[in-house]
């Protein structure tokens, strides 16, 4: 792909955030390439949305980079931890998987830098979210500034601009923004701990965010529960 400036990187997780957020890019005038990255989270299911997604929005180029974190482990999401099934609580819960998105975040800059583009997307969201740390407004104003501290072109006065659409909206309200792009929000998958049948499971914190996202915002949800949130 030659360099250009309209180029956007959008991270692509396969879940409805990352897909309304890469969209938003290509709505923003910018030619999309997505990145999904194989952490060797606990399922594949995701890495397939992703692919789902990155054909439907059209990317140029789809990268999905090997990279496991279950080395580390440390999540619900990496290691052999339960993922809880009782509601969404306070503080940080153990399917925060450290430091993901600054990680994520670092490697889309490596390949918005290789080919000239200037702007990243992530569907992080700060309203109706899980309480991870790496989902806040602070967070995002903060990589954007090592991204041009950390990198030739910011060096030489061409910065990034880390886009994160969605960062104020309620989950209804990306809902809506999913329909009004004209976007299929059943190829999206966001449960951490898939049910037998490829069925979101209904009572992990991904599904019960995302379903009372649908429920919130008026629209029929499309998503297969094993057990209805």
């Amino acid at each position: 792909m030659t360099a250009s400036a309209s180029v956007a990187v959008a991270l692509v997780s396969g879940g409805l955030d990352s897909m309304v957020s890469a969209a938003r890019a290509r709505e923003d005038g910018h030619r999309l390439v997505a990145l999904s990255i194989d952490y060797n989270q606990r399922h594949q299911i995701e890495l397939a949305a992703a692919r789902r997604v990155a054909i439907a929005l059209g990317a140029e180029r789809h990268v999905v980079l090997p990279l496991d974190l279950s080395a580390f482990g440390g999540s619900a999401l990496t290691d052999d931890i339960a993922v809880p099934k009782d509601g969404v609580g306070e503080g940080i819960p153990v399917t925060y998987v450290p430091a993901r998105n600054t990680i994520f975040l670092s490697l889309a800059l490596g390949w918005a830098e290789a080919i000239g583009a200037r702007d990243l997307y992530i569907g992080v969201n700060a309203l109706d979210y899980s309480g991870y740390p790496d989902c806040r407004p602070e967070f995002i104003a903060a990589f954007e500034q090592l991204a041009e501290l950390a990198t030739k072109a910011g060096v030489e006065g061409a910065p990034f601009r880390i886009r994160a659409p969605l960062q104020h909206m309620t989950k209804a309200e990306i809902v809506v923004e999913a329909a009004r792009l004209g976007l299929d929000a059943g190829i999206s998958w966001s449960c951490y701990d898939p049910a037998p049948g490829g069925l979101h499971c209904g009572l992990c914190d991904s599904c019960r965010l995302r379903s009372k996202g649908f429920e919130d915002a008026g629209r029929p949800d499309p998503t297969a529960y094993a057990v209805r949130p």
